[in-house]
């Protein structure tokens, strides 16, 4: 079993930025990997970015390259994820989430439905 649970979110001034955590708990996988989606009412979970833990490879969505940086610390089981230049549209329910494969990120990463375990969400509100 697989303990996830995410914190940071909250309200900032769009150009702002925000730090959410994601601190695991539980079994280890093989090519275990950590992903962060987002999530809006009444919408379908839309992939952020994960991370690779045994290697630190990387995989992001187009919308938030060169904006957004997920990093992991091993010695705190505790994946981050820095967001920067926040704009409105990136309001939304934040949730990490994990999955276990040796295939290159870029090829599985983005789709929710490789993941197994997911946290409860934390709120990122962007305001104008």
């Amino acid at each position: 079993q697989v303990q996830l649970v995410e914190s940071g979110g909250g309200l900032v001034q769009a150009g702002g930025s925000l730090r959410l955590s994601c601190a695991r708990s539980g079994r280890t996988f093989s090519g275990y990997v950590v992903g962060w989606f987002r999530q809006g009412p009444g919408k379908e979970r839309v992939f952020v970015a994960a991370i690779r833990w045994s290697d630190g490879s990387t995989y992001y969505a187009d919308s938030v390259k060169g904006r957004f940086t997920i990093s992991s610390d091993g010695a705190k089981n505790t994946v981050y994820l820095q967001m920067n230049s926040l704009k409105p549209e990136d309001t939304d329910v934040y949730y990490c989430s994990t999955g276990a494969s040796w295939r290159p990120l870029s090829t599985w990463s983005w789709d929710a439905r490789n993941y197994d375990y997911w946290g409860q969400g934390t709120q990122v509100t962007v305001s104008t």
